[in-house]
Formats: structure tokens, sequence, C-alpha cells
């Protein structure tokens, strides 16, 4: 494990070097959670009841606070990167290490997640914790909510990685790239809690991987119905294992049959 704790630290002395740009993330966040702080506040007063779907005003808020949190821990660019560096053709170099390419990618950026959690996630939880006057429960759900975290993290990597491996086919996969987010925001609850999606849709979408990446680890932190210390709280777990081992296989067999393919340009 020594490599891949060496790159681990290189991705966190990366992530300390654009300091600048952790600000500006985290001003255009509140910019965000401005707008939909107004909005679900304009939301709540048209529906004329204090619990719209079993979540209250202040239930929703710290959902999408937590899950904005959350999105920018948990982000990854893999996409684009492997984009750019096949048109340069500076994947051939990445090839050629004595590592493998998918482990190069994924302890590059947990080094940058490691940084983000402490920059970001942890930051948030703790001023709305105080804010809310202890409204998140703190028990055996923060132990669960970190396995969910890192079960989360491996499924989002393995998305990321099959769409990226795209670009050995396309050699661009920009357009692709903002239909993937597009998707997973919305089906993830990263957007939109899950609970107000009308219900045939919901249970359909329950059903993909998407929600495993957002979802799933706040409704285990926040101890929604369903999430609580019971068979809820396991089942969510195994389909993040489900979800995170089908997804390795898949992203992995699509890897290996699409770098035998792989053209580059500029190296």
């Amino acid at each position: 494990m020594r490599k891949y704790s060496a790159l681990t630290r290189a991705g966190i002395m990366q992530e300390l070097q654009f300091r600048l740009g952790t600000f500006a993330t985290i001003f255009g966040n509140l910019i965000y959670l401005t707008l939909i702080y107004n909005l679900w506040k304009a939301i709540y007063a048209s529906a004329g009841t204090e619990v719209v779907n079993g979540m209250t005003f202040s239930d929703t808020i710290i959902y999408l606070v937590l899950a904005t949190a959350l999105f920018n821990f948990l982000e990854m660019f893999i996409v684009w990167d492997m984009s750019r560096s096949i048109q340069s053709g500076a994947i051939v170099l990445d090839l050629l290490k004595p590592l493998k390419y998918r482990r190069l990618k994924f302890f590059e950026y947990f080094g940058r997640n490691v940084m983000t959690f402490f920059t970001t996630f942890l930051p948030t939880f703790i001023i709305v914790f105080f804010i809310t006057k202890g409204a998140i429960k703190i028990g055996l759900n923060i132990i669960f909510f970190m396995i969910s975290v890192v079960l989360a993290l491996m499924v989002n990597f393995y998305i990321e990685m099959f769409v990226a491996t795209i670009c050995l086919h396309t050699e661009s996969t920009w357009g692709i790239n903002i239909v993937k987010e597009s998707i997973v925001l919305l089906f993830s609850g990263a957007t939109i809690p899950l609970v107000f999606f009308p219900e045939k849709f919901r249970i359909v979408v329950e059903c993909m991987p998407f929600r495993c990446i957002y979802d799933t680890p706040l409704n285990i932190l926040l101890q929604k119905p369903g999430y609580t210390m019971d068979t809820g709280l396991w089942t969510m777990l195994g389909m993040q294992v489900v979800w995170c081992a089908g997804l390795s296989v898949v992203s992995r067999m699509f890897w290996d049959i699409s770098v035998k393919r792989i053209t580059v340009n500029g190296g």
C-alpha cells in the first residue's frame, strides 16, 4: 500500500495548492443555498402545511445543505481529466506506469476527497448541528454514515470511470458528461429529496445506483423513516454493496475492452 498512500498524499498536497478554489466553491455554495432556501420556503408557504411528504421545511433545508456539502466532498473530475489526457496524448504515460490505471485514479482522487471532507463537509455539518441546536442526532448513525460514505465514494468512482472510458471511443465526452452529471444530481437526491418524487417514479429511482451516492448516506445520518437502526438500514447498506460490486465488474470489463482501442492525439 506504500505506493497508493503516496498517491493519496500527492492528492492532498495538490488540493492544498488550490486554496482559492476552495473559497470560490464555498462562496458559490452560499449563493446556491440562498436560492434553495427561498425556493423551498415558497414551496412550503404555498403548500399550506408544515409537513410535506413527511418532511418539514427545516428537515428539507438540513438535507439539502448537507447534500451540497456531500456533493463537494464526493465530486470527481475523472471524465474531464481523461478526456484532456487523451487529446494531449498524456494518457500513454499513465498507462506505462507500473500501476493499474483505475487504481491510480482512485487514490489520486481519494487524497482530494480526504481534504474536501475536512474543508467542506465537516465544517458544514458542525455549523448545521449548532444552528439547529442538535437537530441531527449523534450516535451509531455517525458510524454507519461513514461506512455509507465510503461505499458512496466507490459507487461514484465506478460511475465516473465507466463514463470516462467512453472517451477512449469518442475522444471527447463533454456532452455525455453533462448528461451524466444532470442524471446523477437529479436521481441521487442531491437537488431534490427523493421523497418528493411521485410514488411510482420514486420506486424506480430507488432501484438505481445513483441514490446510493447521496440519498442513502444522508438518510442514515439524519435517521429518516426506514433508515433507522433496523432492517431498513441494512437493506440500504446492502444495496450500496451490491451496486458497488456490480459497477466495479461492469466498469472493469468495459475498461479492459476499450483500452485496446485507444487512439490519442498530440502526444
